[in-house]
């Protein structure tokens, strides 16, 4: 199934999988104050992502917060993100209309009840990201690092070139 959320969760993979590349390349000593920084939103929004996983499969989840007290490291981290970025990239793949209308009751870490769709989770979890990777690009900014070009409209450009040739109109001779 073709649905935005699929080409959401795709840009997503796609997006966290360039971040990750550009941290890699991070001078981990001189800039060691702004990666934990870095690390800790990634890992909260990792987080949120894995408890949503719980949520929309029906299973416990073991976090307590929506981040958690040890920061895993930058290797750690992207294999945890690019395995989560595909549970929803599968998830997805089999997921049908009727059951991405379906809601499901849940309990925030903070114990507020909570109640959703499973294609608002889903929606709420992608969003959530995107908002914590421009975090991330903003402190790449304030540290002379060009972030990572992390725009859905890249994203389809960059999978899909011959969109780049739709509506074009042909030039016209003059002469």
């Amino acid at each position: 199934m073709n649905t935005l959320l699929n080409k959401l969760y795709s840009y997503q993979a796609w997006a966290n999988k360039d971040l990750f590349e550009k941290l890699g390349a991070l001078d981990r000593e001189k800039h060691q104050a702004e990666l934990h920084a870095i690390l800790r939103l990634i890992n909260h929004s990792c987080v949120v992502a894995r408890i949503f996983v719980a949520h929309l499969s029906g299973t416990q989840h073991e976090y307590t917060a929506d981040n958690t007290t040890e920061i895993p490291s930058l290797d750690e981290l992207r294999a945890l993100v690019a395995s989560t970025d595909q549970w929803y990239l599968d998830y997805l793949r089999n997921a049908s209309s009727t059951s991405l209308s379906e809601t499901i009751p849940f309990v925030f870490t903070d114990g507020d009840k909570g109640y959703m769709s499973r294609d608002e989770m889903l929606t709420h979890v992608v969003v959530h990201s995107g908002y914590h990777r421009g975090e991330v690009g903003r402190i790449l900014w304030q540290i002379s690092i060009t972030p990572p070009w992390d725009t859905f409209a890249v994203y389809l450009h960059q999978t899909e070139p011959a969109r780049r040739l739709q509506g074009i109109a042909p030039q016209v001779n003059s002469a």
